[in-house]
C-alpha cells in the first residue's frame, strides 16, 4: 500500500526542523502549525486549510516519544520498500469470472516478490468478476527492473475457470507503468488447460513518468474535547513555481478513518507523491466532512521528504 500509520504518545524531545528558504536538505522536516478547527460548526466553518511552514524554535509544542516501537520499525521498513499498484482486468466473456484464489509473482532483474495472494480488491467487493477491473497493492524490497509476472489461481471453488484480459502494474516510486496482455483462459477445461501463466510486458504500452518520492507525514490531533474526526482526511503538498501533488487521502478505508485522528493522537504515514522539489512552500489539508464525528481540531503537521534508503 501507499501509506501506513501509527499512534504514539506525545512525550519526547523536539524534532529538529529545517525550513530555510534555500534548503536543499532531503531529510529536513517541515513544521506546519494549525491549532484551529476544521469543522462546519466551529471557528469559521472551514474544513480545509492552507498551512505554511515555520521554524519550530518559535513554536511552543509538546514533546514526542520517538522510541523504536514495532510500528516505527514497520514504517522504516515501508520507506525502504517499493509499492506496486496491480490492476487486473477480467475478460468480458461468459463465465469469465473466477471464485478461485488468485496469486501473482513479480520478477525483476535483481529478485522476485515471491507468491503474493490477491485477496482484497480496492475497487470491488466481489473480485475477478466478468468485465471488471480490480486493484491491489503489492509491497516488496527492490527487485530491480520488472521483467515478467506469473499469475494464476488454485483452481478451488465453485466457479474456477478465469479469462484474464490483462494485468497493469504501476510503480510510482520508479515512474513506470507496464501492461501485461494475456487474453487467454486460466482454466483446466479451456485453452491449454493451464491455470497459471507467465506474461511479459508489452513494450509499446509501457508508460514512463517522473518517479514519485516518499514523504513522511506526521499528523498531530489536538488534546481538546471533540478534537478527533472520523472523516476522510486528505493532503496536498505545494513546491515552488506552482508545482503541487495530487490530493491524497491519508486513510485507505473507513476502518482506518475510525482508527486514526483521535483526540491527542499522533498518526504517521509514509506516502508516495509527486516530487515537489527540495522546498515545500505550503500544504493544503482538510477532510470531506462525512461521518458522524467529522469536526477536527488539528494541532500541527510535520513533513519530511525521505531519501531512497528510507532516511
Amino acid at each position: 500500500r501507499l501509506l501506513t500509520s501509527r499512534r504514539a504518545p506525545r512525550e519526547q524531545p523536539p524534532v529538529k526542523s529545517c525550513v530555510s528558504a534555500g534548503c536543499c536538505c532531503h531529510s529536513c522536516r517541515y513544521y506546519f502549525p494549525c491549532q484551529r478547527w476544521l469543522a462546519v460548526e466551529e471557528d469559521d466553518g472551514q474544513i480545509v486549510r492552507e498551512l505554511v511552514p515555520v521554524d519550530e524554535a518559535f513554536v511552543k509544542k509538546d514533546s514526542e516519544n520517538d522510541g523504536q516501537s514495532l510500528a516505527t520499525l514497520g514504517l522504516e521498513q515501508k520507506a525502504k520498500s517499493t509499492t506496486y499498484i496491480v490492476k487486473v482486468k477480467t475478460g468480458d466473456k461468459k463465465n469469465a469470472g473466477t471464485d478461485a484464489n488468485v496469486f501473482i509473482t513479480l520478477y525483476g532483474s535483481k529478485d522476485d516478490t515471491g507468491t503474493v495472494s490477491l485477496k482484497a480488491s480496492k475497487i470491488n467487493k466481489n473480485k475477478f468478476e466478468r468485465g471488471k477491473v480490480d486493484e491491489f497493492t503489492v509491497e516488496s524490497v527492490d527487485i530491480g527492473d520488472l521483467k515478467k509476472i506469473k499469475i494464476g489461481h488454485d483452481n478451488k471453488g465453485n466457479s474456477t475457470g478465469w479469462f484474464l484480459e490483462w494485468v497493469e502494474i504501476d510503480a510510482p516510486s520508479l515512474g513506470q507503468c507496464l501492461k501485461f496482455p494475456c487474453g487467454r483462459w486460466l482454466d483446466k477445461s479451456e485453452d491449454d488447460g493451464a491455470v497459471e501463466r507467465i506474461i511479459f510486458p508489452a513494450e509499446l504500452q509501457t508508460r514512463e513518468y517522473i518517479p514519485f518520492v516518499p514523504y513522511e507525514i506526521t499528523v498531530y490531533t489536538s488534546d481538546i474535547f471533540g478534537a478527533g474526526t472520523d472523516a476522510n482526511v486528505f493532503i496536498v503538498l505545494y513546491g515552488t513555481d506552482g508545482i503541487c501533488t495530487q490530493q491524497k487521502s491519508l486513510c485507505l478505508n473507513k476502518r482506518e478513518q475510525r482508527m486514526y485522528f483521535e483526540r491527542n493522537s499522533v498518526n504517521q504515514f509514509i506516502v508516495e507523491l509527486e516530487d515537489v522539489g527540495d522546498i515545500i512552500e505550503k500544504i493544503r489539508i482538510g477532510h470531506e466532512g462525512g461521518g458522524l464525528n467529522s469536526g477536527w481540531h488539528l494541532d500541527h503537521v510535520t513533513i519530511r521528504r525521505l531519501l531512497p534508503n528510507g532516511k
